[in-house]
């Protein structure tokens, strides 16, 4: 009877190792996975702050342009510009998980495109340009 005890204590012993590793493991994956989620989070957050600045900036241009001679762009193009400014204003920036921020963000881009292509010019945004490996920045 004490062979058995000493086979027992040896499961018991495998099982204990086992949920210590399992516990360990799923403790470093929450942290690793936490550290890895705001990295990404912050990339893909500072993309789209830098994309929607883009597309700020090109409707001040715009609106400016519209204010020194009003007839410089027709009402259509004044309407898509008008829509563009709402979709900019709309965009939920402190609610990243909001289910419209990708519905907003195509929006946006059709409405960019659309007026790029009325006006005559080849804008398009291509998004912050990267420093060269090498140059120590």
């Amino acid at each position: 009877m004490e062979e058995e005890d000493i086979f027992d204590s040896s499961v018991n012993l495998e099982e204990a190792h086992f949920k210590e590793g399992y516990s360990e493991g799923y403790e470093h994956g929450l942290v690793g996975g936490r550290e890895d989620g705001q990295q990404v989070g912050l990339k893909v957050g500072f993309e789209t702050g830098e994309e929607l600045g883009f597309y700020d900036g090109c409707i001040h241009v715009w609106n400016s342009a519209i204010q020194v001679d009003p007839t410089r762009f027709s009402d259509r193009v004044q309407k898509t510009i008008r829509q563009m400014e709402e979709l900019v204003k709309k965009y939920p920036v402190m609610d990243p998980e909001n289910e419209s921020v990708q519905q907003l963000m195509e929006g946006l881009r059709l409405k960019f495109r659309a007026v790029s292509a009325t006006l005559g010019v080849k804008l398009e945004y291509v998004g912050y340009p990267k420093t060269a490996p090498d140059s120590g920045f």
